[in-house]
């Protein structure tokens, strides 16, 4: 099983009251940046990727998202070529870069071409469409978003493969000269992933390309769907999919003893979580998704908020409506919008969760010994060939990352690499995505463990992480 190591990079020195009472970590006015604050930020995050590799962590997992202190990470690119010199084994695996808003895909064939000749041959990209903030701040328009993430797709791949100079006339890209001189040190070129929440359009591209999908921290339940999905569309293409075609990210903070985890783990909660990424009109701006993607998200969001996303915020994005403020359900945050409730209320509301996420899997906090037998489960349950531990949010210190860490690489991962070996998993290293021949009529093995299933934790609908 492949094991990566991933963070955020989150600016943790933004004041919560100003996350809070934006609603949003998108949108707190950068006056609160501290470029002193940001240098230190950066250089610490390399060395924390520095430090996973050492502890023996398969993979470096960078990520990317545009004006928000929530990531830092805004041209991952740069982070992922400085570590393809300062690292030695690790893939550097790239979840990813946002395509539907780049206005020039062959200037990023050339610079993943660069960072994987620099590492020789452990680059690992990913492409995503980007959250709906992404199409904000980079001024695209989200009702053409998946037909620019396809097409810069096809642009990419065909600079790296098809050999030049040829020209590309597109619908939305046009070059009249592509014959790119760097090309990637991996042939035919480097093996692709794509991470996603829960778009059923993004399983089945996924399964059509043969490319493995990331989970990123879905429900469990809503998990098993999506793999089924990819299992289904994988036999019309004539293969058999398995651990190989799938991988999850779970979001975990480990200490020396429960005690010091518990309060350090509250991190995870800081200014709302993920469920603030941003607002729902940011989030999902209008021709952003489809219908069928929206409800699955709905459904989702009801047990998980995830990139900003719940079931009150879909509610209130929908026609400009707001619910009635002495319903239960999202009556802190529209009292929070007309200035009826006040930040201390608000920040109660949101850490009196913290044990229901962690009941239901939206968070693992504890200590090696507590936090193993949860993994285990999630891993009995989707038997993915990749798994990325998350590195808690919000404002842990750098000796409590570091520790986290270390715990993890020392006592976690090897504990996990035993279980995954029992378990049969194999990884998109192992065998290749794809290459198992299905034969029309035949049974398919199941992807999942449905007994399993049945001793996971249904998150709750009233958590919001």
């Amino acid at each position: 099983m492949h094991m990566m190591y991933f963070t955020e990079r989150p600016y943790r020195d933004v004041p919560e009251d100003e996350v809070i009472r934006n609603r949003s970590f998108f949108g707190v006015p950068n006056s609160f940046y501290d470029p002193e604050v940001g240098a230190r930020y950066y250089n610490e995050y390399i060395d924390e990727a520095i430090y996973a590799e050492e502890l023996g962590f398969d993979g470096i997992m960078l990520n990317e998202h545009h004006g928000t202190p929530f990531c830092m990470g805004a041209v991952m690119n740069v982070e992922a070529a400085i570590l393809a010199r300062v690292t030695k084994k690790a893939r550097i695996v790239l979840l990813g870069n946002p395509l539907p808003v780049l206005k020039h895909p062959l200037r990023m064939a050339e610079e993943l071409a660069m960072i994987d000749l620099i590492s020789k041959g452990r680059l690992v990209p990913g492409w995503v469409r980007g959250a709906g903030s992404e199409q904000i701040f980079n001024n695209a328009n989200p009702a053409y978003n998946r037909e620019y993430f396809n097409e810069a797709h096809d642009v990419v791949i065909a600079a790296w493969t098809r050999p030049g100079p040829f020209r590309w006339e597109g619908k939305h890209f046009h070059y009249r000269y592509i014959n790119p001189w760097v090309l990637p040190y991996q042939k035919p070129h480097p093996p692709i992933w794509i991470p996603g929440v829960i778009s059923p359009e993004t399983v089945i591209w996924c399964a059509e390309h043969r490319y493995p999908y990331i989970g990123l921290g879905t429900a469990l339940h809503s998990t098993v769907e999506l793999w089924n999905l990819y299992q289904q569309t994988a036999a019309r293409e004539g293969y058999v999919a398995g651990s190989e075609n799938f991988g999850y990210l779970q979001q975990i903070h480990v200490s020396d003893t429960e005690e010091k985890a518990q309060e350090e783990g509250k991190a995870a909660l800081f200014g709302g979580g993920a469920a603030n990424f941003s607002r729902p009109e940011w989030t999902l701006p209008p021709g952003y998704n489809s219908k069928e993607a929206t409800r699955r998200l709905a459904r989702q969001a009801t047990e998980y908020g995830f990139l900003g996303v719940t079931s009150e915020k879909l509610a209130e994005s929908q026609q400009g409506e707001r619910r009635d403020p002495n319903e239960a359900k999202g009556r802190t945050r529209e009292r929070l919008m007309r200035g009826e409730v006040s930040i201390e209320e608000a920040k109660r509301k949101i850490y009196a969760q913290y044990q229901k996420a962690q009941d239901g899997l939206q968070i693992i906090i504890g200590t090696p010994k507590t936090v193993i037998p949860k993994l285990k489960l999630i891993l009995e349950v989707l038997r993915p060939g990749v798994l990325g531990l998350f590195q808690a949010q919000g404002p842990l210190s750098r000796e409590q990352r570091m520790n986290s860490i270390r715990l993890m690489g020392q006592e976690v991962v090897p504990a996990l690499r035993e279980i995954a070996k029992g378990l049969g998993i194999v990884d998109p290293f192992e065998r290749a995505p794809g290459s198992r021949q299905y034969i029309a009529g035949t049974q398919l093995e199941p992807l999942v463990d449905l007994d399993a299933l049945k001793r996971a934790p249904k998150r709750d609908e009233s958590v919001r992480v």
